[in-house]
């Protein structure tokens, strides 16, 4: 079933995950046609009538087996069971693609609907979602990092390009550091902004988003431009005695907060230290520092 450019593919939507409606809701909008849903509460039911309003729902192998294209919008750990359910009840066959949206995985976890000659692939759009129809505006220009067999590259860059996005080969075995990586530096960050956010809370600013925006952005957009060099504050200037005092304001203000808060300063004085702009001293007196103050 070689796909051409102007090949419009019947799409069927196992779980309404956030991801996977939002996609399946781009491939409607490039011309494809959602055969249906597959949900598995209340909830997610009508979740996806909302995002895919009109879309019929009903029983996975149904829809799977009159689909062309699978897409899997289960969680992670959820898509090899999802996957050998559907193969053991014959619902994937020869041709027959399916795609999961995963950052975590990449073909390997399909290879029951690969037994049976089902063409798979991994395709994640490397942006986060709310799970609302507007979510399909992010994957304008979206890195998609995708994951599948040679011969399938024109396919999958294919459905990358209907759904907006520009894809990033990753290769199999380099899955889980790609999303790890991502979890690292997207996930990590919300939660040390809501960290910080609470600092400032505490130190009676009621509004903290309007002292720490302006600096978060111009880090992020500075250490994505520059690396290690965009380090700024007191570990770089290896103000030890100013380190001490903010872990103290820590343990005392939001003790809940200091492990992190250490692991992270511990961080930065490698970074600096490989960055070349703390001196081995400098490094040495702040490690100090906080290993006193480690939980």
């Amino acid at each position: 079933m070689a796909r051409t450019a102007r090949s419009r593919l019947r799409v069927g939507v196992i779980g309404a995950g956030r991801v996977g409606t939002v996609l399946a809701l781009a491939l409607r909008n490039a011309g494809h046609h959602l055969v249906g849903v597959s949900t598995h509460s209340d909830h997610s039911s009508v979740k996806a009538a909302t995002v895919l309003p009109g879309v019929a729902q009903g029983a996975a192998e149904e829809i799977a087996r009159t689909s062309e294209l699978v897409l899997l919008g289960v969680p992670d750990d959820a898509i090899g069971p999802v996957v050998d359910e559907l193969a053991q009840a014959g619902a994937v066959a020869d041709g027959q693609y399916v795609v999961h949206p995963s950052g975590m995985h990449g073909t390997a976890v399909l290879a029951p609907a690969a037994e049976r000659g089902a063409l798979v692939a991994a395709i994640h759009p490397a942006m986060a979602f709310r799970g609302h129809y507007s979510d399909v505006g992010r994957l304008y220009g979206c890195a998609m990092g995708v994951t599948a067999a040679p011969e399938l590259h024109d396919f999958v860059e294919g459905i990358v390009h209907d759904l907006g996005g520009n894809p990033v080969w990753i290769a199999e075995e380099a899955r889980a550091v790609y999303h790890s990586a991502l979890a690292h530096g997207v996930n990590h960050l919300v939660t040390v902004i809501a960290q910080a956010t609470q600092l400032l809370r505490a130190a009676g600013i009621p509004d903290p988003a309007t002292v720490l925006g302006p600096l978060a952005q111009h880090a992020l957009t500075d250490s994505l431009a520059h690396g290690d060099a965009a380090l700024t504050g007191p570990i770089v200037r290896g103000d030890a005695q100013t380190v001490a005092a903010h872990l103290e304001a820590v343990s005392l203000t939001a003790p809940a907060v200091l492990p992190s808060y250490v692991a992270l300063y511990e961080a930065t004085v490698e970074r600096a230290v490989l960055d070349g702009r703390l001196s081995d001293e400098a490094a040495a007196q702040l490690r100090a520092v906080l290993d006193r103050s480690a939980p």
